[in-house]
């Protein structure tokens, strides 16, 4: 006999007068004449096999509240080991709660007592009617509807009371400790009576209202923003569980976030294209009548399972756009000026992470590539803790003008130097839309995100680089926690990079090695103060000068070796050197020696 077979018998073996149907069993109701209704109310059992509410039952008296087979057996007083599905070492899901000797229970009966024609035929126009509404204890103060939060003792602690068809004004009644959100909600005792079965959640508890004069089992939060700290651990025991919410925005997030949690037990409800914002299941049940349970039946079948990834189609859809993107000329132009580089790397793409010894030209190397980048119109997001905005626009212009500080500072021109100059301050006009320089030093994942996306929308373009001059200088909590920060920081600019289509040029620093200095062969051991750059880079350098940074060295020519000392697609290797272009603070790529015998 299986799990179906098993649950039907189950009833038939304690009920009487039996009969049954394509899809219910129909019976005298065990219940109704001990807890004072008419004896010959009729108990409807729905045994549609595979169907989401097999095996529910309730009493069209209303004398008991619906549930499954394990309520069945709680209500009849038999032992639930024999219902079929009953698992012995299931924990049941307690809270640790101290209820108050004190309650509302009273009030609230007086309360449902004071209930107003006109209030009654509100609830008239959508279909509920005086039985629903009394067996949810649903009361009216004198001038706000008053719907009871009963606890899982059975007694009810704080109350919502709404003004009627101004849901926005309202206040909580009672023990201020039932006013939080754990204990927000409504008729909370149907999650118990639905175990190894389904039940909807709804917003708001109008909805589930609706749904209870169908005769579904649900339960209801005030609002989306309850979903966000709903316990998932309340819904263990259901099989299946469906999420009804307004149609706006915020409720399809609370409830994504909510579902996220639950798990692949959650059917949300959809609402097709065109409806009004915040849309209801109130509203449809005023708006359909007659045929509201048809439409309710007809969501429940669209009702998919939720599932936090995309579709495959959807998933292969977005593969051919990426693809598309790569072949396409915003995706080409990634690239850093140097065309060794360029070689090496395949362009600009994903997370560079470029080390270097103490005054070795790191900033001015980073400041080059990023603007180069941004004058063939590539938005650049320049994050600086070192220098300034000033010197970076500085050293831009004496290397655009190939003019000196000094020069420049003076105002002293030879000949031709001003035709550059001009040249070159125009090129920065032209660049600056392209290249934004941010110094806030309380600088935040989310403010990044925000950053990036104004300059795509300002710049219309598809791709963004991001600079970080350097990791080290990142904020975050406090001097203790540097190496986890950093490492959070690499895990945030994985999914940037991912998410927004962003690559990223990093400054990092180099630790010393055995002898105190910067001299031993590059591998990703240098990297000063993270150990997950080698997991979260996707390319890391290492740029050594071949002289001695700290020393005077005017006169000299001063050359560094790039190394590529490790990569998810590319060999490492030395890559190039590059010559320092005193005084204009610029490099000047050239072929290793190496590579220039072969």
């Amino acid at each position: 006999m299986d799990q179906n077979e098993a649950i039907a018998h189950l009833y038939l073996q304690n009920l009487s007068g039996t009969k049954i149907e394509k899809t219910h069993l129909t019976a005298d109701c065990p219940f109704c004449r001990e807890k004072g209704f008419d004896p010959q109310g009729r108990f409807v059992v729905f045994l549609k096999q595979g169907g989401f509410f097999h095996g529910y039952f309730r009493c069209l008296n209303r004398c008991v509240p619906g549930g499954f087979p394990l309520w069945f057996a709680r209500l009849s007083g038999f032992d639930p080991a024999r219902v079929p599905g009953f698992d012995p070492d299931r924990e049941p899901f307690l809270k640790n709660t101290d209820y108050p000797a004190a309650n509302l229970n009273k009030e609230i009966q007086s309360y449902m007592e004071s209930m107003t024609s006109a209030l009654l035929s509100r609830f008239q126009r959508a279909g509920v009617g005086e039985e629903v509404l009394s067996e949810q204890h649903i009361g009216f103060n004198g001038r706000y509807l008053v719907y009871p939060y009963f606890q899982n003792d059975g007694n009810c602690y704080a109350a919502r009371c709404i003004f009627p068809e101004r849901k926005e004004d309202f206040f909580w009644h009672g023990d201020e400790q039932f006013f939080s959100e754990k204990y927000r909600i409504f008729n909370v005792q149907d999650i118990s009576r639905c175990e190894n079965g389904s039940l909807f959640l709804c917003e708001g508890e109008d909805t589930l209202l609706t749904l209870k004069q169908l005769g579904y089992p649900a339960v209801a939060v005030p609002d989306y923003q309850t979903m966000d700290v709903i316990d998932p651990e309340q819904f263990s025991f259901i099989s299946t569980l469906f999420l009804v919410t307004s149609n706006s925005v915020e409720s399809d997030i609370s409830m994504r976030n909510l579902a996220s949690r639950i798990g692949y037990k959650v059917r949300p409800f959809r609402w097709p294209a065109g409806l009004p914002k915040e849309y209801t299941l109130w509203q449809l049940a005023k708006d359909k009548g007659k045929q509201f349970r048809a439409a309710v039946s007809s969501m429940i079948k669209a009702a998919k399972p939720f599932s936090p990834f995309a579709t495959p189609s959807r998933e292969y859809d977005h593969f051919q756009e990426q693809l598309s993107m790569e072949g396409g000329n915003s995706y080409a132009a990634l690239k850093s000026g140097f065309p060794l580089l360029d070689k090496a790397l395949d362009g600009i793409h994903g997370i560079n992470v470029v080390g270097g010894a103490p005054k070795s030209g790191k900033s001015t190397f980073m400041i080059q590539l990023a603007t180069e980048m941004a004058l063939r119109q590539v938005p650049v997001l320049y994050y600086d803790f070192e220098n300034g905005r000033q010197k970076i626009y500085q050293r831009t212009l004496c290397r655009l003008s190939k003019l000196s500080t000094e020069a420049i500072r003076s105002n002293e021109f030879g000949e031709g130097d001003e035709e550059r100059y001009q040249e070159a301050c125009g090129r920065i006009q032209e660049m600056l839309p392209y290249f934004r320089v941010i110094n806030d030093r309380q600088v935040t994942p989310e403010i990044m995100r925000r950053h990036i996306d104004f300059i795509r929308h300002e710049t219309n373009c598809e791709y963004t680089v991001v600079v970080i001059d350097s990791l080290h200088k990142l904020p975050f909590k406090d001097f203790s926690e540097r190496r986890t920060g950093i490492d959070a920081w690499l895990r945030q600019m994985e999914s940037i990079r991912d998410e927004l289509h962003v690559s990223f040029l990093v400054i990092s620093e180099l630790s010393r090695g055995d002898g105190r200095s910067y001299k031993e062969t590059p591998h990703l051991g240098v990297f000063k103060g993270s150990g997950d750059i080698e997991y979260s880079a996707d390319n890391a350098m290492v740029l050594y000068p071949d002289w001695d940074p700290l020393s005077s060295v005017t006169g000299q020519k001063r050359k560094n070796k790039l190394w590529l000392v490790a990569s998810r697609e590319h060999s490492p290797g030395l890559i190039a050197e590059y010559e320092v272009d005193y005084p204009y603070w610029g490099f000047l790529e050239h072929e290793t020696e190496k590579k220039s015998d072969e």
